[in-house]
């Protein structure tokens, strides 16, 4: 009866499949460990990507606070006029960085902010993974090797004083 030989090649199937399917499962398990490792390896990835483009936006944000204080140099250099007799960065550039919390004593809650630390009187960034980057305003009478301070004219140099990050 063909009946009995469709069964009996059904039930040959059903057993090479039950056979075959601790084999898949480990397959299954192999596959599922492959696609976490790689998973990890690029989510590592994107915060190290994450990192260095926070870390260039300080940089550019501190950039654009020395070419405003060079601006206002060369202005006073030029036309006369008094320096203001604050430490904040922000006061003598007139623009301040985004987002700028102001002049507090102790750090603001939250991450990814600017504020001018009123004890230490320093510009400070607070990045995302805790770390911060100093900054603080030099006023010197100009001399030779003032180049040594990024963006000073007339005595004026904004510095990175403390990093825990590092330089970048």
């Amino acid at each position: 009866c063909r009946c009995g030989i469709w069964a009996r090649s059904r039930a040959s199937a059903r057993a090479r499949t039950m056979a075959g399917a601790p084999r898949r499962r480990y397959e299954f398990a192999v596959l599922v460990m492959i696609i976490g490792a790689l998973a990890l390896l690029l989510l590592q990835a994107l915060e190290r990507a994450r990192r260095e483009i926070e870390d260039a936006a300080v940089q550019s944000e501190i950039a654009a606070l020395r070419i405003a204080l060079l601006e206002r140099a060369a202005h006073r250099e030029v036309h006369g006029g008094t320096w203001p007799a604050s430490d904040n960065p922000v006061d003598w550039a007139g623009r301040a960085p985004e987002p700028y919390r102001g002049t507090l004593s102790v750090a603001p809650a939250g991450h990814g902010v600017w504020y001018f630390d009123t004890t230490r009187r320093e510009l400070v960034y607070l990045y995302r993974s805790g770390d911060t980057a100093r900054f603080r305003l030099e006023r010197a009478a100009p001399m030779a090797g003032s180049d040594t301070v990024p963006g000073r004219l007339a005595g004026i140099g904004l510095r990175r004083v403390d990093a825990t990050v590092g330089e970048r």
